[in-house]
């Protein structure tokens, strides 16, 4: 256990840190998910309107390294040559 007050500050600091880059992560993948969604269902419409705002939480993600940049970019590019495929 933490016995100054830095350590302790440290740690609620990280506390909220990881809170929010989880909340953050989470909806990434979850926008992520439904773009994947609609490709397997084949509704190009849905995907292609979907994407922007994956890409989007994608980029955020690499930009505050929660996520590495080459990481980032290959996502978006199998997404949007899958979109592509069923367009």
């Amino acid at each position: 256990m933490a016995h100054s007050r830095t350590a302790k500050k440290n740690i609620r600091k990280t506390l909220k840190r990881n809170i929010h880059n989880r909340a953050l992560n989470s909806a990434m993948r979850t926008e992520v998910k439904k773009v994947r969604a609609a490709i397997e269902a084949g509704d190009a419409e849905a995907a292609t309107a979907a994407f922007p705002h994956a890409q989007k939480l994608i980029d955020k993600a690499a930009k505050t390294n929660r996520m590495h940049a080459n990481r980032a970019a290959r996502v978006k590019s199998r997404l949007a040559t899958a979109i592509r495929k069923i367009a």
